[in-house]
């Protein structure tokens, strides 16, 4: 039971980074090539833990934004969040997105928590798609049989295309909040 808690802890902590933490899927891998551990727990445990952690990050970016930013910056996120609600096929892309997307899913929560978007529906479609993605990386464990936690960590920090997209990724959460929603969408500013 201890082994679990240390791994949730871990999965946890991976998932609350913002950006450039290593995937949770090759956490899974290397728990379930170097321990006794089952693979079926593990991806339980891996999918709650990640969920739990990307939902506190979203919040925790969402107390950042109401405080940090700027009053133009909040009513662009505040116009992006009326015109993705609005269109309910645009809320279940967005949900598909979180659930099956293989970009960083940090950055992902960092922008619906900046747009105040509700974190619940998306941590359950994360959670999902979780399920099925850590499961699938876990059955094909045997592929980083030769790695090490150390070289997971160490390739996540220097591989030239992870840094890139993580940056991509961050520089986009930028522009997002820089964009004149309200303007692009027709509609006038209340306010601000």
């Amino acid at each position: 039971m201890a082994d679990y808690l240390i791994f949730f802890a871990l999965v946890l902590g991976i998932n609350l980074m913002p950006a450039f933490g290593p995937p949770t899927w090759s956490i899974i891998a290397l728990y379930a090539l170097n321990g006794d551990l089952k693979l079926a727990l593990l991806v339980i445990v891996g999918a709650l833990a990640a969920a739990l952690g990307r939902f506190l990050l979203g919040h925790a970016t969402r107390l950042f934004g109401e405080r940090f930013l700027t009053e133009r910056i909040q009513a662009n996120l505040e116009a992006a969040r009326e015109a993705l609600e609005q269109r309910r096929r645009n809320t279940v892309l967005a949900l598909g997105l979180f659930a099956l997307s293989p970009v960083p899913s940090a950055q992902l929560f960092e922008a619906a928590g900046l747009a105040r978007l509700p974190l619940l529906p998306f941590t359950a479609a994360f959670f999902a798609g979780r399920i099925v993605s850590y499961t699938i990386y876990g059955l094909t464990a045997a592929g980083l049989a030769s790695t090490s936690l150390g070289e997971a960590f160490r390739e996540q920090f220097s591989s030239p295309l992870g840094i890139a997209l993580q940056v991509a990724m961050l520089v986009g959460l930028v522009l997002l909040a820089r964009v004149d929603w309200a303007k692009r969408f027709g509609r006038e500013r209340g306010g601000a």
